[in-house]
This record gives structure tokens, C-alpha cells and sequence, in this order.
């Protein structure tokens, strides 16, 4: 059964390991710092509220410990005002460093004074009943505590492990939309393919259209040329069948008479030389050339463009943490039993360490466009048409002849 005199020799034990390892941790380790902080607060924040609720109170009913209390009170006051402090305070700064030793120089002060001064006032003051129900008291009230802390604890995990959840939750769905965006993205680059290549299949078509017209005027202007050509030589026909037959009026005396005896050769195969004739009726073709324009499309240029995958090297650096464990040996502050001892006991702590993870998301960063601008553009065709004309001249008895002139064929 634990007694006061145990009590008040074994309580800051703890306090004062946590103490002693937060000065020996280095800044570089500031979780572990923290960690150890955290304990510490919690520690001495026991220690004093169970004596201010149960030690305390029965204290001042004695004349010989009632000035004592007041010491103790102000201990505890400094205690809270430089664990206030701290709080405050970077844990990589030197200033943690310093005021944690101030912190641990007030706290083993306090401790020395209660084990010189208040622990011999206690034991004189109080009766065994009272000392053992001040012990229990404590002892249960520290039970309660730390039964509170764990439900905190488990509430605090609990509360951890929920919100882990919502994180991986979102990310989850973060993820999700970001695959929904890609398949979307590539919907519709697939939409715009098949519009492109549905537009260059209407293009393709348009193209034979307009070669297939192109060729059919073409074959229209050669058949017209072909039919101005075959129209032509009729006409030099006709004329020089009229020039090469013989004129003559049936009688030798008349034909005589009027010179139609026989013409000079070379006058009658001339087709551009005069030409007599007795027939009721002559006609004389007028001919003229059509200008026939088409057009071809041909291939100017070819435009590739093709997508490739480049990989760069990026970097980003990132905050990890790692503990280890330390194992070290030291004096007891006390020479007293705090627990079971000559016996077996292993204790096993973890040591943890932050690794980076990577992951990559894929967003669209521009689009390029392709497509084909079609121009128009007036081009001058120049070239040289043929056409006949004729000339209509007349002649009196005497052989004069009148001026000639000129007459268009009419259309």
C-alpha cells in the first residue's frame, strides 16, 4: 500500500524523465519534441491539480503547514506561467531550449523543497487516517484522469481515423472526376476527329465533283472545237469544190462571149481568191472560236502535324520526419521503488519515418487546332479566238467596182 511519504517522493518521477529527455533531444527532431511537450504538459497539469483538489485543502486546516501551501501554490503558478510560455515558442528555436532548462531548474526546485520542507510538515501534521485517505483520494483521482485521457485519447484516434477516411474519400473522388474529365476529354477529341475526317470526306467529294464538271466542260470545249473544225472544213470544201468545178452557161458562144471558158488554175484553187457562180443559191459557213476556261485542282503543299509524348525532369522538395529510438542510461533521482523491479520486462518501442509519395494527374494544358482556310482568288485567262468575216463589194457593166464593206455575221 502506497503511503504519503511514498507518494510525495514518487509523483514527479515522470515529470522529471520528460524533463531530462526534452533537454537532451535535439531541435532537429521536432516531433519528438512535440511529443515529449505534449506529455510534459499533461504531466505536471496532474500533478498539480491532484494536490491543489486533495492535498492541499487538508493541509490548511493545520496551523503548521498552512504557510506551506501558499509556497506550494506559487511553485505551481511559475510552473504553469513558463509551460504557457513555451507553448508559445518555436520547438526548433533556441529559446525552446532555454526556457525548457529554466522550466526543468523551477520543477526539481519545487521537488526538493516539498521532500525537505513540506513532506516533514505533512507527516507531523497529519494522522495515518488522514495521510491514507489523502493518499486514496489521489490515487483515485489520478485513476479518473487517466481514464478521461484515454477516452480523450480514443476519442482524439477516432476522430483521426475519421478524418483520414474524408481524405482518402476526397482524393478518392478527386481522382474519379479527374478520370471522368480525361474520358470526357477524349470523347470529345474523338468527336472532333470523326468531324474532321468527315469534313475532309466532303472536301474529297467536292474535289471529284469539281474535276468530274471540269473534265465534262473540257470534254464540252473539245467537242465544240472539234464541231468549229469539222464545221471549217466543210466549208473549205464546199468553196473549193465550187472553185475547181467548171463555170459555163451551156453555150459555147456565150461562154466565149463572157470569158468562161476555162479559168486560170491558180485562181480557182485559191479558196481566198474570187469565185463566180451560177447557182440560185450559195451558202458560206462563218466560223469563230469559243474560249473554253476549266480548272483542276492540283496539290500544292502537304501540312503534317504529329503529337509526341516529352519527358522532363521536375523536382519538388518535401518536409518528412523520422524518429528513432534512444536508449540511454542515468541516475535514479530517487534511490526509491516506483515500480516492479527483479524481474523480467522487456519494453519495445516503434520507430517511424516519413517516405514521399508520388502520384501524377494528367490535365490539358492547350489544344491545337488544325483545319484548312479556303481563299478565293480571280485569275485572267488570256488567249486568241479565231472568227470568219466577209466583205460584200459590187461591180457596174463596166467592170468598176464599188468600195467594199465590211458586214459582221450576225449572231
Amino acid at each position: 500500500m502506497t503511503t504519503i511519504r511514498q507518494l510525495i517522493q514518487t509523483s514527479p518521477a515522470k515529470a522529471t524523465e520528460l524533463l531530462t529527455r526534452l533537454v537532451d533531444t535535439p531541435y532537429t527532431a521536432l516531433k519528438t519534441r512535440e511529443r515529449l511537450f505534449v506529455d510534459l504538459k499533461a504531466e505536471l497539469d496532474l500533478l498539480a491539480q491532484l494536490e491543489e483538489q486533495h492535498l492541499f485543502p487538508a493541509l490548511r486546516k493545520h496551523k503548521e503547514t498552512k504557510g506551506l501551501v501558499a509556497e506550494a501554490l506559487n511553485d505551481n503558478k511559475q510552473i504553469r506561467k513558463l509551460v504557457t510560455d513555451l507553448e508559445q515558442t518555436p520547438r526548433e528555436s533556441e529559446e525552446f531550449a532555454g526556457k525548457i532548462a529554466e522550466l526543468k531548474k523551477v520543477f526539481q526546485q519545487s521537488v526538493r523543497d516539498e521532500k525537505k520542507e513540506l513532506l516533514p510538515a505533512v507527516l507531523k501534521a497529519l494522522s495515518d487516517e488522514e495521510a491514507q485517505a489523502i493518499v486514496e483520494n489521489i490515487e483515485a483521482g489520478k485513476a479518473d484522469l487517466e481514464q478521461a485521457k484515454r477516452a480523450e485519447a480514443e476519442q482524439r484516434r477516432a476522430e483521426a481515423r475519421q478524418e483520414r477516411e474524408q481524405a482518402e474519400e476526397a482524393i478518392a473522388q478527386e481522382q474519379e472526376q479527374a478520370e471522368k474529365a480525361i474520358a470526357e476529354e477524349r470523347e470529345q477529341a474523338k468527336t472532333a476527329r470523326a468531324e474532321q475526317k468527315e469534313a475532309a470526306d466532303r472536301e474529297q467529294k467536292a474535289r471529284e465533283a469539281a474535276q468530274e464538271t471540269a473534265q465534262e466542260v473540257a470534254k464540252a470545249g473539245q467537242a465544240a472545237i472539234e464541231s468549229a473544225s469539222q464545221v471549217a472544213r466543210a466549208a473549205a470544201q464546199n468553196t473549193q469544190r465550187v472553185a475547181t468545178a467548171s463555170l459555163s452557161t451551156g453555150s459555147a458562144l456565150w461562154d466565149t462571149m463572157f470569158g468562161m471558158w476555162g479559168l486560170p488554175q491558180s485562181r480557182s484553187l485559191a479558196p481566198s481568191r474570187h469565185v463566180e457562180s451560177n447557182e440560185q443559191e450559195e451558202v458560206i459557213p462563218l466560223a469563230e472560236e469559243t474560249l473554253i476556261v476549266g480548272k483542276h485542282t492540283v496539290e500544292n503543299s502537304r501540312t503534317t502535324v504529329r503529337r509526341y509524348v516529352v519527358e522532363t525532369p521536375v523536382e519538388q522538395q518535401v518536409s518528412l520526419y523520422e524518429e528513432r529510438v534512444v536508449v540511454e542510461r542515468r541516475k535514479p533521482v530517487t534511490d526509491a521503488s516506483t515500480g516492479e523491479t527483479l524481474s523480467e520486462l522487456t519494453v519495445e518501442m516503434i520507430e517511424s519515418s516519413e517516405l514521399p509519395v508520388v502520384g501524377k494527374r494528367v490535365a490539358v494544358r492547350e489544344e491545337v487546332v488544325v483545319r484548312r482556310e479556303r481563299t478565293k482568288r480571280v485569275e485572267t485567262v488570256r488567249d486568241t479566238v479565231r472568227r470568219d468575216e466577209i466583205e460584200i463589194g459590187r461591180s457596174d457593166s463596166n467592170g468598176r467596182r464599188s468600195p467594199k464593206r465590211a458586214a459582221l455575221a450576225s449572231n
